[in-house]
């Protein structure tokens, strides 16, 4: 192979050094760069189907459907759905599903228990209620709280 051979643009000009030189940081600031800023992304593989009876999550990561039923009197109030994790908020309790951990865990409401918030991203959820702060952990399945103290307004 002749490595000595002169490239030129379709045109036939000579192209100019400092536009190669351009070129070349650009590619390889995309194979670079652009990789490693999508490393901590979490792909999104969690859908809810909220239907009257219940909430059913399609989770693409294991291939599996899991229906969260209601109750006869239960409705649900709000829920959020992010990457890799939901939660739902229903009139009795707090249910979370996590597309690692697989499955519907619930929490039980407080009689009188209103929420605050309601947050949902990547592997994570957290609830604030009037009371407690709740977080799920979708890696874990697990539920974790803390007793907020009484704040006056």
């Amino acid at each position: 192979m002749n490595w000595n051979r002169r490239r030129y643009t379709s045109t036939g000009e000579k192209p100019d050094p400092q536009v190669r030189k351009l070129l070349a940081a650009v590619v390889i600031a995309l194979l670079v760069v652009k990789p490693s800023a999508r490393a901590d992304e979490v792909e999104k593989t969690l859908f809810l189907v909220v239907e009257s009876g219940g909430v059913i999550a399609s989770n693409t990561l294991a291939g599996r459907f899991d229906r969260l039923d209601l109750d006869a009197k239960e409705k649900i109030i709000d829920y959020r759905v992010a990457n890799a994790v939901a939660v739902v908020v229903t009139s009795q309790r707090f249910a979370a599903y996590g597309v690692l951990a697989g499955g519907w865990q619930t929490l039980r409401r407080q009689a009188g228990e209103d929420t605050e918030s309601l947050q949902a991203e990547d592997y994570s959820a957290t609830v604030v209620t009037g009371d407690r702060i709740l977080s799920f952990n979708g890696r874990t399945g697990a539920w974790h709280q803390l007793r907020r103290s009484v704040q006056f307004k």
